[in-house]
């Protein structure tokens, strides 16, 4: 089944999120979470919907959340991110426990009437500052930087990006769920499902 879009993504230009000239590796996570080799090969994307063993361990995933929704770009710590399309801060906050977010920020665009709200996650701290809800932002701007491992939920660098239809109320949206819940969450996040 698809759902279909409520807009034609091909009549808009969007921004990289992420700017980045060389060759990206695709990793496949599907066999289990290797740090070494994500700190190896440092530029590289994790894929969607991908059941990802071995990696959501900590207690809020109750050893049955392993599909992710969203799309990971793993990149070195204090790399820039970009806003992607003209919106505005919808929600921010530091989503501190131990393999969670980190700081997060959700924005909120508008295409062809439709709402779409992109959650940016695993941010550095510094991110978070002098951010408003309903500041403005602009396609092409900075909005934040990767953070540490230190500050993003425990995880190598890299930034989750995600998007939905469904405004989430707050600075989070289930980034990884469980497959019989799956097929909900993957229909908001516009893909094919």
């Amino acid at each position: 089944m698809s759902r279909s879009l409520p807009f034609d993504p091909t009549e808009y230009k969007f921004a990289p999120i992420i700017k980045y000239d060389g060759e990206w590796r695709v990793f496949d996570f599907t066999k289990g979470y290797d740090p070494g080799k994500i700190r190896e090969i440092t530029w590289g994307i994790g894929r969607y919907d991908e059941k990802r063993l071995g990696m959501y361990v900590a207690p809020h995933y109750k050893n049955s959340r392993n599909i992710h929704i969203g799309i990971d770009f793993w990149t070195p710590a204090e790399e820039p991110v970009y806003v992607f399309y003209d919106g505005e801060v919808a929600y921010f906050r530091d989503n501190s426990r131990e393999g969670d977010y980190g700081p997060t920020i959700i924005t909120k665009h508008h295409l062809n009437g439709t709402s779409l709200f992109a959650l940016h996650g695993h941010l550095s701290r510094e991110s978070l500052a002098g951010l408003e809800e309903g500041q403005p932002v602009k396609k092409g701007q900075q909005i934040a930087m990767v953070g540490t491992k230190d500050e993003n939920g425990g995880w190598e660098p890299h930034l989750h990006f995600q998007l939905s239809v469904e405004d989430p109320g707050q600075a989070d949206m289930p980034g990884v769920v469980a497959r019989k819940i799956a097929k909900q969450h993957l229909k908001n996040t516009l893909i094919r499902v």
